[in-house]
Parts: C-alpha cells; sequence; structure tokens
C-alpha cells in the first residue's frame, strides 16, 4: 500500500495515483524519472534494476503510461535492453482513458557512435522508435537508422541540442515527455532549462563503490526546486519536485 506523507497524509488508491502522475494540460511537460540508494547510487553494475522496488515500479509504469513518448539516452537504452513500449492489457486501457496513442514511441538521443544500427530499440520496437543526433553523425549510420526502421531527427550541429530535441517532440504532437535518463541526458536537459518535473524514488539499499550519480555535465549554479508530493509504501521514499518557472 502507497501512501502519501506530504503534503496531506492519505492512502492513495490507482486512480489517485493517476491522477498525482499525470501530466499537466500544456504545450509540452518534461518529467525526468531516476531511482537512486539511499547513499545515492542510481545503478548496480551499470544498471538500474537491482534498485528498482515495488513501489518504483508502480511509478516508473505510470510515467511511460501516461507519455506521449519516452526519451532515453542510447547508452542506457542500450544497458537496459530497451526494445520499445509494449502495453499489456491494464496499460492499454489506461490510455485509451486518457486519450492517448496505444503504443507510446521511444525517442533516443545519440551523438552516433553509441547507438548501432541494429539496437534493439530500433529493430524490436512495435512502433518507429525517433532517433535524434546531430549533423556531426556519419551520413551512412543516419541511413542505417532509417533502413531499420527509425525516424531520425538532426538536432544540433556537432552536439545534440537537448532544447531542439524537446521543442521537436512537442512540434510531432509529443509533448508528454517521460525522461528515463541516462545522467548526461537529464544534465543536458537541466542545463538546457526544460525540465518541469524530477521524479525521484530512494530505495532502501546503501550501495558505496563508484556508481553514478542522476545527472551529469557542465556546472550550473544550483536551481531551486518545489516539492510536489511525498508517498511512501513503507521502505521507499518516492519524491516528486517540481522545476519553478
Amino acid at each position: 500500500m502507497i501512501r502519501q506523507i506530504w503534503p496531506v497524509e492519505r492512502r492513495l488508491d490507482d486512480h489517485d495515483l493517476e491522477q498525482l502522475y499525470r501530466y499537466p494540460d500544456g504545450p509540452r511537460w518534461v518529467a525526468v524519472n531516476f531511482v537512486s540508494s539511499a547513499d545515492g547510487a542510481i545503478t548496480v553494475e551499470g544498471r538500474s534494476a537491482s534498485l528498482s522496488t515495488p513501489a518504483d515500479r508502480i511509478v516508473y509504469r505510470l510515467g511511460n503510461d501516461l507519455a506521449d513518448v519516452v526519451l532515453v539516452g542510447a547508452g542506457t537504452a542500450m544497458a537496459e535492453g530497451f526494445e520499445g513500449m509494449r502495453p499489456d492489457e491494464r496499460t492499454a486501457e489506461r490510455r485509451r482513458r486518457f486519450g492517448l496513442a496505444p503504443i507510446a514511441p521511444v525517442a533516443v538521443v545519440t551523438t552516433g557512435r553509441s547507438l548501432p544500427p541494429d539496437a534493439p530499440v530500433i529493430t524490436k520496437a512495435a512502433v518507429p522508435t525517433l532517433v535524434f543526433t546531430s549533423a556531426a553523425a556519419p551520413s551512412s549510420l543516419r541511413a542505417e537508422w532509417a533502413a531499420n526502421g527509425a525516424r531520425v531527427f538532426v538536432a544540433g550541429s556537432s552536439a545534440v541540442s537537448a532544447a531542439e530535441v524537446v521543442s521537436t517532440l512537442a512540434a510531432e504532437g509529443l509533448g508528454r515527455i517521460d525522461c528515463e535518463g541516462g545522467p548526461r541526458l537529464f544534465g543536458s536537459l537541466i542545463e538546457a532549462g526544460v525540465v518541469d518535473e524530477f521524479r525521484l524514488t530512494v530505495a532502501p539499499f546503501l550501495v558505496a563503490g563508484a556508481a553514478g550519480r542522476a545527472a551529469v555535465g557542465g556546472a550550473i549554479d544550483p536551481a531551486s526546486l518545489e516539492l510536489a508530493s511525498v508517498l511512501t509504501d513503507g521502505a521507499s521514499v518516492l519524491l516528486r519536485y517540481l522545476v519553478p518557472r
């Protein structure tokens, strides 16, 4: 049972959770999702799956069930074995109720080398994957992605512009954006000023080691966040932060 403990205390059913995690109406909303150990690690042996808890899996699923598109960095897509969304009956019914397309496409951001032409996120996706890269990526590689079924977008000259990725997705009618990492993509979205919401699960584990943090990239002045809600199942803590405009 997931309970909300801030700003008010209450038990939450499925309807309550859907309303809490639904994307606001508007041209676009970028929500970034991460799970972290209590000591700040975001992976175990390079993957986040070992940190995920039952409560985390519930809100993770809500993130992509209610989104128009799932945005992910190529490194994360490869490490986590992304193959695109596969809605079950529950997800399909939820997406119908919210007026969403039956299957949310995946949008992958890559410099080029990090995404092979035969990546499962392209070749095994049920709907065409959107690949965002820069003009510096070889044209032959871009052609191979397209030949394998991807829709390819050039967003930037020497590097991928996170702001252009988000604006292009919104122009494509995919304004409810569920970003699932990795850290470099999150860092670039922060630098571009396009993150609207940060959803963080603090899982009841200690990891130590050399695991990375949720966002990496160029240094910025610390950006203030507004705490929107705090949930718990008695072990994990589920935080939602909004980015003030």
